[in-house]
């Protein structure tokens, strides 16, 4: 018991722990954050959905606001004379109340000129004083003379805006909206509250739209001008289009702020004019009027969607607090999860401690393990080295016993048959006439020292070619013509230098390379021709031998007993060269040599002897 406690005492001790207690705190630390804004990302978005429906159902509203509008517009446009009654009972249809609650009133002016003016105000005072006698008389408010008048002459519903009668809306002056309405035909949206409308906490707006006379035209501006009959308009409460929208948002704490930014481009992207105007805050209240609009911060939500309010961009404003978005759940998630990464980093580091530790012993063993093999490797490595050295050592050695066997041959057994062929030859020529029987037995004397002559010099050249005193070049051709001679095979021979000078061991090292491909091409190739190729390139040699035959199998180097391109590849090797072999079953087969160029030694004294019997060395081909 008391060992146990000792021993987790010293493991809390040890700085692996504080180190791995550290990881596993960031780790946790990280977790929180990454849970966290996940929450808060989620929270964000559901928000954002929640304000996209809104401005769905805004939009709607306004939309359907200007679809009265256009359809009191098409009313007119159909009938020039449309009387009071029968705008009457078209509002009443509409029952705005219950249909369209934002709309206070629907009214239509008309378009008169000066010279009009009296004609007017007689026929509207018969109108007026028909509607009631109490009415006060009909006269065009603001005062004043002007060029033209556009002046309310039906409102609906009429109860308490029967004073709006008369009212021209041309009375401080065309303004630019109302100029740009009869121009262009589009809808005027207001910028600019409806004073009658307005009040506090309250914004009343008005959009109109411009009417023409039946059958004249109205493709230009001018043609719209002179059709120009009037406007009908709608004024409504900002409010009254907003109420009930928040409702369905299932957070009650949201607050919503709508402001006009600019009058409308192409897209719902404002142009920028002056300070955007509060058309209505869900915040505001008689004792607060203008609260500061919302500015986001770590503790709220904040989300602004553009309104197509006709010509005009009107901005909505959704703010609320992130508290309000989070249930009981979400708040204790960020801390499970910190709990779940911590436990887990700190059992990973454990486990890795532990299977670290046991690495650290294994290879502690693999070492000790390891440091006799190690030595032996490297005893096996010398000791290839020195059978390397050794190999090209016992070749040379071999090369110069072949070049003293030879030698003493052809000084020794070379002379003294020569010497017995010339006195075989005397006895034959002094025994013609006169010992028959003698002269033909010294003839056939003569003839078998001709054939020993022979195989001595067949068994010398086995030994060294004679004619590898002459170069590189008249060795390879003299091989590969005496190779064609005796095997009946095309041989090619190309060749780039006609004396290439290198020293008696490259060359013979070369010379026993192209002995032993072409033995392998009589012995497996079955091949019909042979092409070799001896060129000189950047101070190097390269020689390869190809042919036709059936080919080199990618094992056939590693066959078992086979050493001939292993003794290739060993003499390259001395030399410092490349060997490379190419080939594939049915398409031949390619040995290609290349040693660098060093500076030619002293070649071996060609044989001694006068050109006797034996002759030079291309006596032999």
């Amino acid at each position: 018991m008391h060992s146990s406690i000792g021993t987790i005492k010293a493991y809390f001790g040890k700085p692996a722990f504080w180190i791995g207690a550290l990881l596993s705190f960031s780790v946790g630390l990280l977790f929180y954050i990454a849970t966290a804004n996940t929450i808060e990302k989620d929270a964000q978005n559901r928000f954002d959905n929640m304000a996209r429906s809104v401005q769905t159902t805004i939009n709607g509203r306004i939309k359907s606001y200007t679809d009265v509008l256009r359809g009191s517009a098409s009313l007119f446009q159909t009938f020039n004379d449309l009387t009071r009654e029968q705008f009457h009972r078209y509002v009443s249809g509409l029952t705005l109340e219950k249909e369209f609650p934002g709309v206070e009133a629907i009214n239509f002016s008309l378009y008169v000129t000066e010279a009009e003016r009296p004609e007017f105000e007689e026929r509207m005072r018969r109108e007026m004083l028909a509607i009631s006698n109490k009415n006060p008389p009909f006269r065009i408010t603001p005062a004043g003379r002007r060029a033209g008048y556009n002046v309310i002459i039906y409102v609906e519903p009429i109860g308490d805006w029967i004073n709006r009668i008369g009212y021209d809306l041309n009375g401080d002056g065309e303004t630019p909206p109302h100029r740009e309405m009869r121009e262009t035909g589009q809808i005027a949206a207001s910028a600019k509250p409806v004073p009658f409308l307005t009040g506090v906490n309250i914004m009343g707006l008005a959009i109109r739209m411009p009417i023409y006379r039946l059958g004249m035209p109205a493709t230009t501006v001018e043609e719209r001008r002179a059709a120009f009959f009037g406007s009908v308009g709608i004024g409504f409460r900002v409010h009254k289009l907003i109420e009930g929208v928040l409702d369905q948002m299932p957070v009650r704490e949201v607050r919503l702020t709508l402001t006009d930014v600019g009058p409308r481009t192409g897209s719902l992207r404002p142009v920028a004019t002056a300070a955007p105007r509060v058309l209505f805050d869900s915040l505001a209240t008689a004792e607060v009027p203008s609260p500061p609009l919302a500015k986001p911060d770590r503790a709220t939500f904040i989300t602004s969607l553009p309104l197509g309010y006709n010509t005009r961009v009107w901005e909505a404003q959704f703010s609320v607090r992130k508290s309000d978005l989070y249930t009981g759940f979400d708040t204790y998630v960020p801390w499970l999860a910190m709990l779940a990464g911590f436990i887990s980093t700190m059992l990973l580091y454990i486990l890795f401690q532990t299977l670290s530790s046991s690495r650290h012993h294994a290879i502690s063993l693999a070492r000790s393990m390891t440091q006799e093999l190690r030595a032996s490797e490297a005893k096996l490595q010398l000791s290839n080295e020195n059978l390397r050295q050794l190999g090209a050592h016992a070749e040379k050695i071999k090369e110069a016993e072949r070049r003293r066997i030879a030698r003493e041959i052809h000084d020794d057994l070379g002379q003294n048959l020569l010497a017995l062929r010339i006195e075989a030859d005397m006895l034959s020529a002094r025994t013609g006439e006169r010992h028959p029987r003698l002269h033909g037995r010294a003839l056939a004397t003569v003839t078998q020292i001709d054939a020993t002559i022979k195989s001595v010099r067949q068994i010398i050249n086995d030994l060294r070619p004679n004619v590898l005193d002459l170069g590189l070049n008249a060795a390879v051709d003299w091989q590969i013509t005496e190779f064609a001679r005796r095997t009946g095979i095309v041989c090619e021979l190309t060749e780039t230098h006609q004396d290439i000078q290198i020293s008696d061991h490259c060359s013979t090292a070369l010379f026993r390379i192209l002995q032993e491909s072409l033995n392998n091409i009589l012995r497996h190739a079955k091949a019909t021709n042979v092409r070799v190729v001896l060129r000189v390139e950047r101070n190097w040699i390269w020689m390869s031998v190809g042919d036709n035959g059936i080919g080199f199998h990618p094992n056939g180097r590693r066959k078992r007993g086979s050493f001939g391109l292993v003794g290739i590849e060993e003499r390259i090797n001395i030399l410092g060269g490349t060997f490379e072999i190419h080939g594939d079953p049915g398409s031949g087969t390619t040995v290609c040599v290349a040693v660098p160029i060093q500076n030619p030694l002293e070649n071996s004294a060609p044989l001694s002897g006068a050109i006797d019997a034996f002759g030079p060395a291309t006596a032999v081909v």
